[in-house]
């Protein structure tokens, strides 16, 4: 059975229910996605969905056992396993009939594909025998996407026993890693998102199933997600050091992204792309001699060549021309389209009233907020039953939520033991220090502001699976939070995965606005409008001037370096396009009257 992706493009990770069933929707297609093995309550309610759907008996492990999280996570990925490969089985001998899923199958791969030449021309073959050899041998050409799986490095939480005591290689972040190391996916991967986290990445040093099999192959492979080169090279050789090898850097827009935003200091997509693309080699060649050092250390198996490294890439994708200057010119192997999966029923989990607001979205409805108790920028869609609810409580003089999960459990401003930001505990013990202060009323409304933004994603972003599939995560909780990126105000319909797939191969369009900017635009702008935020933030102003200075200065000029090379871009014709080139010039326009606005206002 071939071992290769038949296509070329991926399904990310989608907050935490979104794609927590994906691999079931699509992998039999050879779709690769993403789920998040973060929220185990979650994860719980859907072995109990699933274990349900396919009829055998359901044994739920309760918290009190051992080592539960990751035995939950484990099980989950080994029942979804086991539900795409059977689904993969049955495909693969269904007949190649008018509506069947071994046709919708071989419809959907990329035209340049060689078993998608061979299967069309197998589909008029007049010689029975001939016909039914193509058949079978394209029987064996089918291969499931991937079974991956996603762990947000920040949210790692220490966890303790009963009695009290911290539980060794128990906190959230390292038992996610634990319970997918200990299943039986294979031809898979462990992406980490979100930065190096030390004694995460120390722990892979105790998972066999990272090392080089008999194949010289990884049966369990690592992702590190990453918005620069500098990262990757500083992640890439801290776990090459511990001999484990990174075979992939999925690379992320700083900005036009869904979710959590990691905003770089004015670094462009493109320019990003292009270091990556010139340094492939020498990053290779670093990596791979620190890899067999350590590898050879510990007395395992040294290799001749490097092992596979690949580049993939996501964020703000939205057409078949931006996806093919990503792959052939920049030389990645994947791209990443999210947002728009999220109008795909057939792919993601998205309960009926949110997909009602998704379809709705304009681009003022998505904005980059400071919702997430994390600290960090969260694209959020406004409106959604999480926003009405939190703003009622607020009203009701009962700020901020529940907190029974405790994963974004950081703060410990007031308390011994750490809470979230986004419980009602902290914001009564934040607003009552507030209103001590006694602060000018309109300094005093910006902190309320800030407290009162804050919202629970643990549950938010996991009840449109319980809602979708009639279950309960938390009683009398079904707000629902989604995190689209900007990208999500140029999709308006509801779409059959073969659609959007033919959108993605240039088979058809389904975007309607004829005004949608390149995609480099688009961040272009995100990255202008974030530090015109930065420039009128007060609280900005209290920083040193000489370190302001010197930041913002940088910014700008990472951001004028990159209106630069799309202008060189251009005049190699990647991007022969003279609608792009006046965009690119109103976003410089933009750029210096900023700058201008600056220098004016530090001069005071």
């Amino acid at each position: 059975m071939p071992s290769y992706s038949p296509h070329n493009f991926h399904i990310p990770v989608m907050g935490l229910a979104f794609t927590i069933d994906s691999p079931i929707k699509v992998a039999r297609f050879g779709i690769s996605s993403v789920i998040s093995i973060v929220e185990d309550r979650l994860i719980e309610m859907m072995r109990k969905h699933y274990y349900t759907a396919i009829g055998k008996p359901y044994s739920p492990i309760e918290m009190y056992e051992n080592d539960y999280r990751a035995r939950r996570i484990t099980d989950y990925l080994n029942l979804v396993n086991t539900i795409v490969l059977e689904q993969t089985e049955k495909l693969r001998k269904s007949a190649f009939e008018k509506g069947s899923e071994i046709v919708q199958y071989f419809e959907m791969l990329p035209n340049e594909s060689m078993i998608k030449k061979m299967y069309l021309q197998m589909a008029v073959t007049q010689n029975k025998p001939e016909k039914e050899k193509m058949e079978a041998y394209l029987r064996t050409q089918i291969v499931p996407g991937s079974i991956d799986v996603n762990v947000m490095t920040k949210i790692d939480k220490d966890n303790f026993s009963t009695q009290g005591v911290l539980l060794d290689d128990g906190s959230d972040a390292v038992a996610a890693l634990r319970g997918y190391a200990n299943s039986d996916l294979l031809n898979s991967s462990i992406i980490f998102s979100a930065g190096m986290n030390p004694r995460l990445y120390n722990y892979l040093e105790k998972c066999k199933g990272f090392e080089v099999n008999d194949d010289n192959q990884f049966s369990k492979k690592v992702i590190v997600k990453v918005s620069d080169y500098r990262s990757a090279i500083i992640q890439g050789k801290y776990l090459a050091k511990k001999g484990i090898w990174v075979s992939e850097f999925r690379i992320e827009s700083g900005l036009n992204c869904g979710g959590h935003a990691f905003a770089t200091d004015g670094y462009l997509l493109g320019p990003i792309l292009e270091e990556f693309k010139t340094k492939r080699d020498e990053l290779i060649n670093a990596l791979f001699e620190l890899y067999n050092a350590a590898v050879k250390k510990k007395g395992s198996k040294v290799l001749l060549l490097p092992p596979r490294l690949t580049l993939s890439v996501q964020g703000g994708i939205g057409t078949t021309n931006e996806d093919e200057l990503l792959h052939h010119y920049y030389g990645v192997e994947s791209t990443g389209w999210g947002t728009p999966f999220l109008l795909v029923p057939e792919a993601t989990t998205v309960d009926g009233l949110t997909l009602e607001l998704l379809v709705k979205a304009k681009k003022e409805d998505v904005v980059l907020s400071n919702n997430s108790p994390l600290g960090v920028r969260f694209h959020y869609l406004k409106g959604t039953t999480s926003d009405l609810e939190k703003k009622q409580r607020i009203r009701d003089g009962k700020p901020g939520s529940p907190c029974t999960e405790k994963h974004l459990a950081f703060n410990s401003e007031f308390t011994a033991k750490p809470i979230c930001t986004a419980s009602a505990k902290y914001q009564r013990l934040k607003i009552a220090q507030l209103r001590s202060m006694l602060l000018p009323e309109a300094v005093y409304q910006k902190q309320l502001s800030e407290v009162l933004d804050k919202e629970c994603l643990c549950i938010g972003l996991s009840n449109a699976a319980a809602i979708r599939y009639e279950q309960t995560i938390i009683k009398k909780s079904e707000a629902v939070t989604i995190c689209p990126g900007p990208n999500i105000a140029y999709f308006s319909k509801v779409v059959s995965l073969q659609t959007m797939t033919d959108h993605i191969y240039g088979r058809s369009n389904i975007i309607d606005d004829t005004n949608r900017p390149h995609m480099f635009i688009n961040e272009l702008n995100l990255y202008i409008s974030f530090l015109k935020e930065l420039l009128n933030d007060e609280n900005e102003w209290q920083v040193p001037y000489l370190k302001k200075r010197k930041y913002y200065a940088g910014f700008f000029q990472n951001l004028i370096e990159g209106v630069d090379y799309y202008r060189t871009l251009f005049t190699v014709s990647l991007l022969n396009h003279q609608r792009f080139m006046m965009e690119l010039k109103t976003a410089e326009f933009s750029l210096h009257e900023l700058d201008r606005h600056f220098l004016k206002t530090s001069q005071m």
